[in-house]
């Protein structure tokens, strides 16, 4: 075009941009060398003005040509490295390198075309720009492609050699928590779970050789406004990588129904599982899966990497919650206490860590999700708790335990509440505004020390203990034998008082506590002892052995002294040594305070009046047992074996 054509009354209507484009104002234009009026500056200009014009012209025609010729040679490029090519387990980072440059160029030259100004090459270049996207699609689906590739092809085992997780059966014992309140046979003390702390570690998810790579090719397909495609690519790889995680882990894929409907003793199992496998996952591999994610896509926007990462995990963070969740929906019982306990402590510690994995308007949802579930557990297991205490009050029998042994619910109760003790502070939490329907006797309540017992959990261990001595109370009455009334709740109280002394619970129960059960041990002992062995030493005492007016003792008396005795005695002992005292200290003790009792009695009796049987007919039936022989009898007793006297001899 020439730019210099036209005038109008003698002044210009033509004006040039400095982009090279003219501008018409005014009338209707006119030749140049139709205008007599131009002097010859204005003529010079304009004729400067129009060469410079047609220089730009042929300059851009010539850079439109460059561009031609440049795409054809990245087509090239594009469609010689196929995704089979690019895929190979030979290809190096040079050569991916190189098709990274490619497609970088390619990048820029769309950036160049969009750029460029020229009415008359409009449709030329909008050809060229959609050519450009096109090819630009295909190396980008070649890209994709590779970045799943690397991601997969380069993957680490997701198990670090120094935290091995596999486990024998016998770590996995079946404890109080995997036991039904009402099975009378156990005996022994409840394992919780030990190691609550747990390190955090950073393991290398991708082999470190391809991280290079695959930042790259994040970074351009970023640039190239295929963000949406690199994130879904990486998505899809690393939620499939964190599923197998799981499943190393030990967590199978269950549904809340199929949870809720496993036999307690396998879902005890399992929620140990889940604890261990919590802490690795969130504290291993989630660390680790962010640091990758930082890695790869860290030079991208806060926003982009934090979403990657929080979709990547999203499915497995989800199914280890929703396993929390059904295990603390399920109906409350004593043996799931400890278990959800377990759980509670394992998921209130590892709260920061998830904080500081998911911050954000992105992770939000997960934490609260985490919060949701710790709520469930918390009320899982102040019901859990209220169902023990109701348990041990509606635990009844019609038939007396054999032998006035320790009970089954006193062992259960005592071992199940030591345990407890280690939870100390997480139940104070749970407990605190657990109020109780039934309240501890007000003079039980007065015993107690308001210094010691002014914590939650010391508050309800007290009322345990009071429970359970008010079962056992209701039980001894089952037995016909007054002893042995005595003598079960001396045995049972004893436990109790044992347990006590013998562990942390002291220090919620208190020395109150400590010395009133010891009082109420020792007064069942001293009670039982005073109605078995009164009856059998009221035979050795002196009142009635003389005839009335005689100082001398009366033969027959005598003999039916001696007889009722040793019948008496081979009662006791026949009966005695089916009953079982389990705690050797006690029964020692016990034994020993018969002896002293039994024994001054009959030797001060026999000294005093077996000479009077001297030369009777058949003394040995009426003086049957010498002290040594009874003394040695004695210790046969509580031992639950039971025994028949035989007749000894004199030695």
């Amino acid at each position: 075009m020439n730019l210099c054509c036209a005038v109008v009354d003698n002044a210009p209507v033509v004006a040039v941009g400095a982009d090279g484009q003219e501008t018409v104002t005014g009338n209707s234009l006119k030749p140049l060398e139709e205008m007599d009026n131009l002097t010859d500056e204005m003529f010079n200009v304009i004729t400067e003005l129009d060469t410079c014009y047609s220089d730009m012209t042929l300059l851009e025609e010539r850079r439109i040509s460059d561009i031609k010729e440049r795409l054809c040679i990245l087509e090239e490029k594009v469609l010689i490295w196929d995704s089979d090519q690019l895929m190979t387990s030979d290809m190096d980072s040079e050569e991916i390198a190189k098709y990274l440059q490619a497609g970088d160029e390619l990048r820029q030259l769309i950036e160049h075309l969009g750029n460029l100004q020229s009415s008359d090459k409009d449709g030329e270049q909008i050809e060229l720009l959609n050519r450009s996207h096109s090819i630009m699609q295909m190396a980008m689906s070649r890209l994709e492609d590779v970045l799943v590739h690397l991601l997969v092809q380069h993957r680490q085992p997701v198990e670090p050699d120094h935290m091995s997780f596999h486990s024998t059966e016998e770590d996995i014992v079946t404890d109080y928590s995997s036991s039904s309140f009402d099975d009378e046979s156990i005996d022994g003390e409840i394992q919780s779970d030990a190691g609550r702390d747990s390190e955090d570690f950073v393991i290398d998810l991708i082999h470190p050789s391809a991280i290079s790579s695959l930042k790259s090719i994040a970074e351009l397909m970023f640039q190239s406004n295929y963000d949406k495609e690199c994130c879904q690519a990486y998505i899809s790889v690393r939620k499939a990588e964190l599923d197998e995680c799981l499943a190393v882990l030990g967590m199978e894929k269950l549904g809340i129904e199929e949870i809720l409907r496993m036999d307690w003793n396998v879902l005890s199992i399992k929620t140990k599982w889940w604890n261990r496998a919590m802490k690795v996952f969130i504290r291993v591999y989630l660390v680790s899966e962010k640091h990758l994610c930082d890695l790869i896509l860290g030079n991208i926007t806060r926003s982009e990497t934090d979403y990657c990462f929080v979709e990547s995990s999203r499915n497995s963070i989800m199914q280890l919650l929703n396993f929390g969740e059904a295990v603390a929906i399920g109906p409350p019982k004593p043996e799931k206490l400890f278990r959800i306990l377990d759980m509670y402590e394992c998921l209130n510690d590892l709260l920061v860590d998830v904080e500081a994995l998911f911050p954000g308007e992105y992770g939000s949802s997960i934490l609260t999700e985490c919060h949701e579930v710790l709520l469930r557990l918390s009320e899982s297991a102040r019901g859990s708790f209220m169902e023990f205490k109701y348990a041990i009050r509606s635990n009844t029998s019609t038939t007396p335990f054999a032998g006035g042994r320790v009970h089954p619910l006193t062992k259960y109760v005592m071992n199940y509440i030591k345990a407890l003790a280690v939870y100390g502070k997480t139940l104070d939490l749970l407990l605190e505004d657990l109020h109780e329907n039934d309240q501890i006797s007000a003079a039980e309540d007065d015993r107690r020390d308001t210094s010691v017992h002014s914590s939650p959990t010391a508050w309800h261990l007290l009322s345990v203990t009071s429970i359970l001595e008010s079962n056992l109370e209701v039980r001894s009455m089952l037995y016909q034998d007054g002893p042995l009334q005595n003598f079960f709740m001396m045995n049972n109280i004893y436990y109790m008082f044992q347990k006590v002394v013998d562990s942390d619970l002291q220090n919620f129960l208190g020395d109150e506590w400590i010395r009133a059960y010891k009082r109420k041990f020792r007064q069942h002992a001293t009670s039982y002892e005073r109605a078995s062995w009164n009856p059998v030493l009221s035979f050795l005492k002196d009142e009635g052995i003389c005839s009335r007016g005689s100082s001398t003792p009366s033969t027959t008396v005598l003999k039916e002294r001696f007889k009722s005795f040793n019948l008496a005695l081979e009662e006791v002992y026949r009966i005695q040594t089916a009953w079982f005292i389990p705690d050797v200290q006690l029964r020692d003790e016990l034994r020993i305070s018969i002896s002293l009792k039994v024994l001054q009695a009959y030797r001060t009796f026999l000294g005093r009046y077996s000479v009077h049987l001297d030369g009777t007919r058949h003394r040995d039936r009426y003086i049957k047992y010498c002290p040594d022989d009874l003394e040695r009898y004695l210790l046969d007793l509580f031992e639950g074996l039971p025994k028949s006297l035989q007749c000894p001899y004199w030695r």
